[in-house]
């Protein structure tokens, strides 16, 4: 039958805390079932390590009516297991998940209640968030240079816990990007969208899956995959130095012709030189990374494979 909520929750070396999980998020949904709102969960494991894979078999046989599991040959990421989930889908309305439970699952109803007022696309903004402080700040800085660059606002990137309509849903898994950001790219589908402060809690266990390389590698997809205004910013400052550069050399022949020649300027001109090739250094790189983002784009390979699927057919259900 056709649920109108699915929940997706991808999983990565979980096991640790995957019963505690279910402990909260089947009895949270089950409430909301009570109310007339039918509801699918479905996981997906992105190649886990550990017994994940195994616990989430387990689950799917003990709650089979309400539980999907997409099974990854391999791991492809974070927002390609999202993808992936949002392919099997079958709810008017989606919400993204961490297993971790740093996003309480009894805040699901409260993006369900919004997005029942006629909204597509509900984000997420953390009350107040149980993470280390470097990840804090630096999560508010990526925040206000993206707005900047892509105009996408979306006042906490960092946090899964969203819902989106099946519009969005529909248009994003029509997309074949190869790297992407899953929240970003919803938003630009949305046609009336909005966001609600929802509770953050503590990991319950395991580590974060983002290292510091992590957020800034997500960034970089993030601000390339939505707009080429790094690439205009720094054309832009090319020609500011190029012009600068272009006087500082006027500059100095008038002094060597008028004044002579002078050996103190030495350790400034390699200063100068320095900086010029550092400035060169970074525009290969910038320009590089929208290459790469092209040469990926370009190979066809598939984003993800699907080993297989625990679903309860029709036929089973009968």
């Amino acid at each position: 039958m056709h649920p109108e909520l699915s929940v997706v929750i991808p999983v990565y070396n979980e096991e640790a805390g995957l019963a505690k999980l279910y402990a909260r998020l089947y009895p949270a949904l089950d409430k909301l079932a009570e109310r007339g709102i039918r509801y699918e969960v479905v996981f997906v494991n992105d190649g886990s390590r550990d017994r994940s894979a195994e616990i989430l078999s387990d689950q799917y046989r003990a709650r089979p009516d309400v539980t999907r599991v997409v099974l990854f040959n391999g791991n492809y990421g974070q927002h390609m297991a999202i993808l992936a989930g949002f392919q099997a889908t079958r709810g008017d309305i989606v919400v993204t998940l961490d297993a971790d439970l740093q996003n309480p699952p009894e805040e699901i109803g409260a993006l369900v209640d919004k997005m029942r007022e006629g909204y597509d696309y509900v984000g997420s903004i953390r009350r107040k968030r149980q993470d280390a402080a470097w990840r804090t700040y630096l999560s508010k800085a990526m925040n206000r240079i993206r707005e900047k660059i892509t105009r996408i606002k979306i006042t906490d990137q960092g946090n899964m816990l969203r819902a989106y309509g099946r519009n969005v849903i529909n248009l994003i898994n029509q997309c074949r990007e190869v790297n992407t950001f899953v929240p970003a790219l919803a938003y630009t589908f949305a046609r009336k969208p909005t966001e609600i402060v929802v509770e953050h809690e503590e990991r319950t266990a395991g580590e974060s899956k983002y290292s510091f390389y992590s957020l800034i590698r997500l960034n970089f997809d993030l601000m390339t995959g939505f707009s080429i205004m790094p690439l205009q910013l720094f054309s832009m400052l090319g020609m500011v130095l190029s012009g600068l550069s272009g006087a500082l050399v006027v500059l100095l022949l008038i002094r060597r012709f008028f004044l002579g020649a002078e050996a103190e300027g030495l350790f400034t001109l390699f200063a100068i030189a320095f900086f010029m090739m550092g400035v060169i250094l970074f525009g290969i790189g910038l320009l590089g990374e929208y290459v790469g983002r092209i040469y990926q784009q370009v190979q066809g390979r598939p984003r993800f494979v699907i080993q297989t699927i625990l679903e309860e057919k029709p036929e089973d259900a009968a």
